[in-house]
């Protein structure tokens, strides 16, 4: 129990040792700054990463085409392959019962959009209506694409925040008219994008009509499909994988390509991507946890010394309490007091310094795959207990020492 007394020993123990106990301390102190500051970057990076996976639907699966490598039932390789409306047809027809999204889109790069005296290069992309579903659109003002569009082959486009704001100003831009290459389209939505600017500066159209106003045919670019979700994650990779190859086999062998030849039909699975960066970000962490511990264990050896010295300089007094019937137990608790007192101080003052420059430098550091670090209540309690920790076992062993010193031993030390 700590009372005023006790206090007065504590300071006079430690003011007797000030400047071992001063550097004893501003090891402690760097220890936790160090270990929160690098917790801190490991949730910046878990921040940053989950930020980059907010941008699209979880786990997507895209495949797409390129030039074959291989030569394949008397085709020769170097061949380009085109997907169509029936491999994608084809595909949702075998997968029907595991999809939950799916979509095919017909891409165009740098087209001229105009709107009165207002004319931009920007991107468009005929699409089916899951395709908002998997980029992950916020639709702020209309609709999106719908299934009468592509049925009707509507003439109407769902633009982005950055061609509204170019073309239109503050002008209202629902119902107007703009033109993507010389084409009249009517602006039914306007959408804004987690993936920015970047993804803003694009209009996405019905996939069949950019097919037949301009001459696309039943061409198609890539297509996109996210899996029904499990509660497993380990299942959901392995569902995700098993997908992704049935699907590339399929389309290889409607396309005349060979089985082993990636090039000419390729895939990205944002399921497996998301289980190597988040396996690296763990790894990162505990490289982190395990960094700051050590530099806390140096600390508190340095504590434990520190101790050691003031139980040997203070034998004579431990030997006059042990004499007037003072026990072994009060005698560890009185070392054990200061020890403890000494980390958590230093500690205290290493965690605030930390979650200072966190909370007003963090901000300010952000790129893309580093965003906010910061540290939650629970780790910031988890290290004042191990404070509290370090501190108990930094004494124990000077305490123990202490307390199996014998009191007509310690009244002849000199």
């Amino acid at each position: 129990m700590f009372n005023i007394e006790r206090w007065q020993e504590i300071f006079e123990a430690i003011s007797k040792n000030r400047l071992r106990t001063f550097l004893t301390g501003i090891s402690v102190a760097s220890g936790i700054f160090i270990l929160v500051i690098l917790l801190g970057a490991g949730k910046g990076l878990q921040n940053g990463i989950e930020k980059q996976f907010e941008r699209d639907a979880a786990g997507i699966i895209e495949v797409w085409t390129g030039t074959t490598t291989k030569e394949y039932k008397g085709l020769n390789p170097g061949r380009q392959v085109q997907f169509r409306n029936s491999d994608y047809n084809q595909s949702v027809q075998k997968f029907e019962d595991k999809l939950e999204l799916r979509a095919s889109t017909q891409n165009y790069w740098g087209a001229q959009f105009v709107y009165g005296k207002e004319n931009g290069n920007y991107q468009y992309r005929g699409v089916n209506p899951d395709y908002g579903g998997i980029e992950n659109l916020v639709i702020v003002q209309g609709r999106y694409v719908n299934s009468k569009d592509l049925e009707n082959n509507e003439k109407v486009a769902v633009i982005g925040m950055k061609i509204k704001t170019d073309l239109f100003k503050d002008q209202d831009a629902l119902g107007k008219e703009i033109q993507i290459n010389n084409i009249n389209f009517k602006v039914v939505g306007i959408f804004t994008d987690p993936g920015g600017e970047r993804e803003e500066a694009r209009a996405y159209l019905p996939l069949t009509t950019v097919q037949r106003a301009f001459g696309a045919g039943d061409k198609i670019s890539n297509m996109f499909f996210t899996l029904k979700k499990t509660n497993d994650y380990d299942e959901a990779l392995a569902q995700s994988e098993k997908f992704t190859q049935d699907l590339k086999n399929l389309l290889k062998s409607k396309n005349m390509v060979a089985p082993e030849d990636d090039s000419g039909i390729g895939a990205y699975n944002s399921v497996k991507d998301a289980k190597q960066f988040y396996d690296l970000n763990l790894y990162i962490r505990l490289f982190f946890w395990w960094v700051g511990i050590c530099t806390i264990i140096a600390g508190v050896v340095g504590v434990s010394n520190i101790m050691l010295i003031i139980v040997k300089e203070r034998t004579k007094e431990i030997g006059i309490r042990k004499a007037l019937g003072a026990s072994p137990f009060s005698i560890i608790t009185m070392i054990l007091h200061e020890s403890i007192f000494i980390t958590t101080i230093a500690g205290f003052v290493g965690l605030l310094a930390s979650l200072l420059l966190l909370e007003f430098v963090g901000p300010l550091v952000q790129s893309e795959y580093f965003r906010n670090p910061e540290v939650d209540f629970s780790v910031a309690l988890t290290t004042l207990v191990l404070l509290v920790f370090a501190g108990a076992m930094a004494g124990f062993f000077p305490a123990y020492r202490a307390a199996k010193i014998k009191p007509i031993v310690a009244l002849r030390d000199e």
